[in-house]
């Protein structure tokens, strides 16, 4: 059996040698070609998976993406041609979410300010912002949800319409699907005129997709003079991204909220898993049997440990400035794919056990630290 598998997953070989060869292939330059044979192919959002792709695919019968997104796949095709398919939905919410969480206690600290009475609006209460809002809730914050889809099917009560939102919000962070069409389009859901509405000192969060901000309208108003704190680890036209705009942005990574080690290494556990379940196959393994040990695995947390400390805990296990300067430094000499492809190694926050008697221990647990009693 051939296994085609994007060379930016994590312990495929791990995971799928037992049912064949494991190839690597370049997401952005995956032929047609290179699928004759194959039988499996497991990739990611940077690679069209469309009828071009697969003209010459005479025995696939398993794609996987170990995304969340699935518009770079033609799901109605793969039906039509009865190839199996599976998402990997959830694999990294818990690595966006702490994306967000370390910008905002960055922003915090060198704005000289506190989250404490802010209010944060989370536009897309998929996987990835109710995870947010569940963590968002151990702190002093006031959170609003939007997802007008939700909110028609009867699963999210608490919907603040958009425009409401971005009025209310002194952050703003989306977590969207890319819509292009329809009641319910994402491209350009932040125009011109939205940016505009935002109150000054906004802090602008996009960890979703590029399309869902009007790049272009955005370095227009923050060239006219608009006080946001920009945070963009998504542009439009990746790789080829809009360079003018990075000497407006507060943080600027490269599509890299969701790379924790654990969360690229969950989408491919959930490939296989799939795999397993669709061919009667009893699945066996699991992260703990792969995953390396965190380089910080415990800490003590005394009575003295207050709220105020709560942000230098989070960036001891993810700094989000770290990314920034990878990218300012590294950008045009390396360009954005390499630096994805590199990205260094990052753990999430439950990577770290804490233990000891400060009151502060209930609202780590919740942010996702593993506290042993």
């Amino acid at each position: 059996m051939k296994i085609l598998a994007d060379q930016n997953m994590p312990l495929v070989e791990q995971y799928f040698a037992d049912f064949g060869e494991v190839v690597r292939f370049d997401g952005r330059k995956l032929t047609p070609e290179q699928l004759i044979d194959a039988d499996i192919l497991l990739t990611r959002s940077v690679t069209q998976v469309n009828s071009e792709l697969l003209a010459q695919a005479n025995k696939l019968r398993f794609v996987g993406t170990a995304t969340i997104g699935v518009e770079h796949i033609d799901t109605p095709l793969l039906t039509a041609k009865n190839i199996a398919f599976s998402s990997a939905p959830g694999c990294n919410a818990i690595a966006v979410a702490e994306y967000v969480i370390s910008s905002l206690f960055a922003l915090c600290q060198e704005n000289a300010t506190s989250l404490n009475g802010k209010t944060i609006g989370i536009v897309g209460v998929g996987n990835i912002g109710q995870c947010l809002a569940q963590k968002l809730a151990a702190l002093d914050v006031t959170v609003l949800l939007c997802d007008p889809i939700k909110h028609q099917q009867g699963t999210l009560q608490q919907h603040v319409e958009l425009d409401e939102l971005l009025a209310q919000a002194d952050i703003v962070t989306l977590h969207v699907p890319l819509i292009t069409t329809g009641e319910h389009k994402t491209r350009h859901l932040i125009n011109h005129s939205r940016l505009q509405a935002l109150k000054p000192g906004t802090i602008l969060i996009n960890a979703s997709r590029g399309d869902v901000i009007d790049n272009q309208a955005l370095l227009a108003v923050m060239q006219h003079g608009a006080e946001l704190d920009l945070v963009l680890d998504v542009w439009e036209n990746e790789p080829d991204i809009l360079t003018e705009l990075l000497e407006h942005v507060r943080y600027a990574s490269v599509h890299i909220a969701g790379h924790t080690l654990e969360g690229k290494a969950r989408g491919t556990q959930m490939l296989y898993e799939k795999y397993c379940q669709l061919n009667g196959i009893t699945a066996t393994k699991t992260l703990d049997d792969f995953l390396p040990p965190p380089a910080i695995s415990q800490l003590s947390v005394s009575a003295t440990f207050t709220e105020a400390d709560i942000s230098r805990l989070v960036h001891l296990i993810y700094d989000i400035r770290r990314d920034d300067g990878i990218l300012l430094a590294n950008l045009a000499s390396d360009g954005f794919d390499s630096l994805r492809k590199n990205y260094p190694l990052r753990r999430e926050f439950s990577t770290l056990t804490l233990t000891g008697d400060s009151p502060q221990l209930t609202a780590l647990k919740q942010l996702g630290f593993t506290v042993s009693h």
